[in-house]
């Protein structure tokens, strides 16, 4: 019985840069290395982001590095009723409600807190106001999303136990808030849609980016709300330019795709990533299944990768 699985889980909203590849390349270490299993999921939920084609070649990409997988694809679009029943579950539980503020009334709030890891803290404004989405629209002519009710679930603080950064406890109301499970435009949202899956397919180890940190606290708060047990978390640090934010089109192109034109092999990215993430001395050339019997967690450097907008020069 296999009793480690973790997922690689692509967005395709865009091609997978450095930055990604090496968030799936040691997702896929930590869990080959201890003999478990991986699937692929394809997180395409994300409304008029999604680029045709983006899910197939991020597969390809996947695949041309050598990080393989057991189960999936799975595509989350398929998965809109299961995603739906969990919202009644919570709706039944009186632990989600209809919410019709914009951005801009949550920023104009006399009570809304500064900006967190996701934005603003959600001041509560519509908190008990109706019953029913259906309601919310009759009365103020707008269509409403669905907010998690942090007061209704009763947990004043929410604790991860992290296997790279260190243990954090959140205050719940005031870090928190009310966050939004189902968006406006009738889909789930991020935070609901991979509670449900990793719960269903269950997925025992998640690793990602630590950008994704804070999510962990509110999907916590999901996997109590319905009843299921939560994964073990991973957050490592990000692959950042030279102006400390996150890789972006504004540092030039580090798409995979745009070195595999450049005649770069796989095998050399994958060194790259490797020497980057503590696991080689140099950015020399190798497989992935080559890193598997030095993998460590403990290895990863815990600062931010920062890239230089260069491959590293070997020659002197």
């Amino acid at each position: 019985m296999v009793s480690i699985r973790g997922r690689l889980a692509p967005s395709p909203t865009g091609v997978l840069h450095l930055g990604n590849a090496r968030s799936f390349l040691l997702a896929w270490l930590d869990v080959r290395a201890r003999g478990g299993q991986l699937l692929l999921r394809i997180e395409d939920l994300d409304g008029p982001r999604i680029q045709t084609g983006a899910a197939d070649a991020a597969m390809a990409d996947l695949s041309w590095l050598g990080l393989d997988y057991d189960d999936g694809p799975f595509f989350q679009r398929s998965r809109l009723s299961v995603y739906r029943d969990a919202l009644t579950t919570l709706a039944d539980a009186g632990l989600v409600y209809p919410c019709v503020c914009t951005r801009k009334d949550v920023e104009s709030a006399a009570s809304a807190p500064h900006a967190g890891d996701e934005g603003l803290v959600y001041p509560g404004t519509c908190r008990g106001r109706w019953a029913t989405a259906t309601e919310a629209l009759q009365q103020t002519g707008r269509e409403a999303c669905w907010r998690f009710d942090t007061q209704a679930a009763q947990h004043a603080e929410i604790t991860i136990h992290d296997r790279f950064l260190a243990d954090r406890v959140w205050r719940v109301r005031q870090e928190l808030g009310d966050f939004v499970v189902w968006k406006k435009d009738d889909e789930p949202a991020y935070q609901l849609a991979v509670v449900v899956d990793d719960a269903e397919q269950q997925v025992t180890d998640v690793m990602r980016a630590d950008d994704l940190f804070s999510s962990a606290a509110r999907q916590e708060l999901l996997y109590l709300a319905l009843g299921k047990p939560s994964p073990k978390w991973a957050h490592i640090p990000l692959v950042v330019g030279a102006d400390g934010r996150r890789l972006a089109k504004r540092h030039g192109d580090t798409t995979i795709r745009s070195f595999r034109e450049a005649g770069r092999s796989a095998d050399e990215v994958v060194g790259l990533l490797a020497f980057w993430s503590g696991l080689r001395s140099q950015p020399l050339p190798c497989r992935a299944t080559d890193l598997l019997p030095d993998w460590a967690l403990e290895k990863v450097p815990s600062e931010p990768v920062v890239w230089s907008g260069a491959w590293p020069d070997l020659s002197s």
